[in-house]
């Protein structure tokens, strides 16, 4: 698994469309940026989930935080059987930084923002490479 994060419009997906060379590769692109909901993988050996913070928005006002972090952690170890079962497969996590900056002043933003922070270490625990992208150049973490 390989979790990208970095600033808004700061070039993460096209970094991780040039490191997979999904143009010329066989992959399934999931984006909650385009109204997509998360989905299972499917037969493609490159599965990209883009757009992790925007689910998380839509889940933050619906079920406490506790409850989110157990379903994402069941289903990282999930998507992590699943690169396991067979080999070439990969999961690519997207999900735009949002540690930076003014904490938000709504009670709900702030809600979203701390889930964000506690899911994102959870995907960098989970995944084998992390990777910061700012300005479209990459930071290794991991």
């Amino acid at each position: 698994m390989h979790f990208v994060t970095g600033g808004a419009f700061n070039g993460k997906a096209k970094w991780v469309r040039e490191v997979y060379q999904l143009e010329r590769e066989k992959h399934r692109w999931i984006s909650a940026y385009k109204g997509d909901s998360i989905q299972e993988p499917g037969p493609e050996p490159i599965v990209v989930y883009e757009g992790v913070e925007a689910w998380l928005e839509q889940q933050a006002t619906q079920a406490g935080l506790q409850h989110i972090r157990e379903e994402w952690q069941a289903r990282l170890e999930a998507l992590s059987q699943w690169e396991r079962g067979l080999s070439g497969r990969r999961v690519v996590l997207i999900g735009t930084d949002m540690s930076k900056g003014i904490v938000p002043v709504s009670a709900g933003d702030r809600k979203w923002r701390d889930l964000a922070g506690w899911i994102y270490q959870d995907m960098v625990a989970a995944s084998e490479q992390a990777d910061i992208i700012w300005y479209g150049i990459r930071q290794k973490l991991k």
